[in-house]
């Protein structure tokens, strides 16, 4: 016995048996379903509930109450986004050192020698990154 046949009668199976859904799989389609009602009846509800009357002054960009100088659609330059981007580099590579701290103790020295080694490749960064001028504004 060869195949596909040999497969289901070595895992208790007969030949004219069809395979059942596995039981254990029911609760994951159960909350799929419940979340997508829940996510689709929050739209629906938003739609009907929200009123429609838009304005010329809700389309405009709001500075904290300060008559706007110049339209919301100025161009940026490359160096706000390389900024931005490095921010959220260095801030999620400094996550990693709350487990560490976590667990300095049972890490012992080899694990204070690997953060030192990690902390100045993180520093060796930066201040590569600050000597290329990256961090200049203007």
């Amino acid at each position: 016995m060869w195949g596909f046949r040999a497969l289901r009668a070595r895992a208790g199976h007969t030949a004219g048996v069809p395979y059942a859904m596995p039981q254990n799989y029911i609760p994951i389609f159960v909350f799929l379903l419940v979340a997508f009602a829940v996510a689709a009846g929050t739209l629906l509800v938003a739609t009907i509930v929200r009123p429609r009357n838009p304005e010329k002054v809700k389309g405009m960009a709001y500075e904290c109450g300060i008559e706007v100088q110049e339209g919301s659609r100025k161009r940026y330059t490359v160096r706000f986004y390389i900024v931005a981007i490095l921010f959220v580099i260095f801030d999620v590579e400094t996550i990693f050192l709350f487990p560490w701290a976590v667990q300095f103790k049972q890490l012992g020295a080899y694990g204070f020698v690997e953060m030192i080694v990690f902390l100045g490749i993180l520093v060796l960064g930066y201040l590569w990154v600050w000597k290329k001028g990256a961090l200049e504004w203007i």
